[in-house]
């Protein structure tokens, strides 16, 4: 199963809105097959471990194990239900990490391999299955993405200083680890200060990996197409004034009464199933004042001071989830207590 886990990761956000699934054939404690899903749209993961099976000992599958990641799909959708392709092979035992609680599954999977006789042992390394797919669990529950807060602080707590000068906080190696962040998402996404004061590229070129697309809550669309953040790569501009699409910029309409709901109402309803969010103070607070997040990201420089600026965001009902040291950097990474996703056993 741990070896399940490996190669879904290798799927990435490539393979959003689907979840990320690894699967391995096993005949007398050997692997005989294995694969991932590497594109949505593409084969699943079951669908390419039998493959490479056939390859290698297609005499074996009828008579070996497969373990998969996720509960395996019983619906039709871009491609066929992969417990139809289990039974086809006659593969008679399947270990699952844990039940996919999407509403076209939501354990018929496991359900309809019981019925036609096949051994199903679940919740195998259970919880690491479920971390590997939490964006697309909280993403069909909630509704929404799901949602990360990151931003970068100083020792005494400041975010920006007190004039335009932009503050640099976090060292090289830290940088290149946030860019390692945003390849693990589909989106990321700041206000129209944001990108007027620190004329950001939003891209991941620090780190290889697809780009993500660009996010922009700008209501009353202030912003200049001068800017580097429009320079390359899609970008979505969130405003209470127009809806078009214009070439690689798409102009989208979220209610200005109600602008943060109507904000993630509009991004599910796009497929968007995670968002960096490396906004200002106040895009970062009026999220977390609304619960609107699940996990945080906060860079402390140790060793630097500046006494006055832009205070950083207060942070509520959370639970610290690990910390780590990067040169003079800490980072410590937080979950919100009151945001959870239910998978049943």
């Amino acid at each position: 199963m741990a070896r399940c886990i490996e190669l879904a990761k290798k799927g990435g956000v490539e393979v959003a809105p689907n979840p990320m699934v690894g699967a391995v054939l096993v005949h007398d404690g050997k692997i005989i097959g294995e694969g991932y899903h590497q594109k949505f749209g593409e084969a699943h993961a079951e669908v390419n471990c039998i493959h490479d099976a056939l390859k290698n000992a297609p005499e074996k599958i009828s008579s070996s194990t497969m373990y998969v990641s996720l509960e395996p799909c019983s619906h039709y959708g871009k491609t066929p239900p992969c417990t139809q392709l289990i039974r086809q092979y006659k593969i008679p035992e399947v270990v699952i990490g844990c039940s996919d609680s999407f509403e076209k599954v939501n354990g018929t999977g496991i359900e309809q391999l019981r019925k036609a006789g096949v051994n199903v042992i679940t919740d195998v390394l259970k919880e690491e299955a479920i971390e590997l797919n939490k964006r697309f669990f909280s993403f069909y529950q909630k509704k929404r993405p799901y949602i990360t807060l990151k931003w970068a602080q100083t020792y005494d707590g400041f975010m920006a200083s007190g004039n335009d000068e932009r503050l640099l906080i976090s060292n090289e190696i830290t940088n290149r680890q946030v860019h390692k962040w945003r390849s693990e998402e589909v989106a990321i996404m700041i206000g129209a200060n944001t990108a007027i004061k620190d004329i950001p590229l939003l891209d991941n070129r620090f780190w290889m990996g697809r780009a993500p697309v660009k996010i922009i809550l700008d209501p009353h669309l202030r912003l200049s197409l001068t800017l580097r953040v429009f320079e390359e790569g899609e970008v979505m501009i969130f405003n209470t004034q127009i809806e078009k699409q214009d070439g690689n910029l798409n102009y989208m309409l979220v209610e200005e009464a109600d602008i943060l709901p109507s904000l993630m109402t509009r991004l599910y309803e796009s497929g968007i199933q995670s968002v960096l969010v490396e906004g200002g103070q106040f895009l970062l607070q009026s999220l977390i004042d609304a619960g609107l997040w699940d996990e945080v990201r906060i860079i402390t420089n140790k060793s630097l001071f500046v006494s006055k600026g832009l205070k950083s965001p207060v942070l509520t009902g959370y639970e610290k989830i690990k910390d780590e040291k990067i040169l003079s950097d800490e980072v410590v990474y937080y979950k919100n207590i009151n945001n959870k996703f239910v998978i049943n056993g």
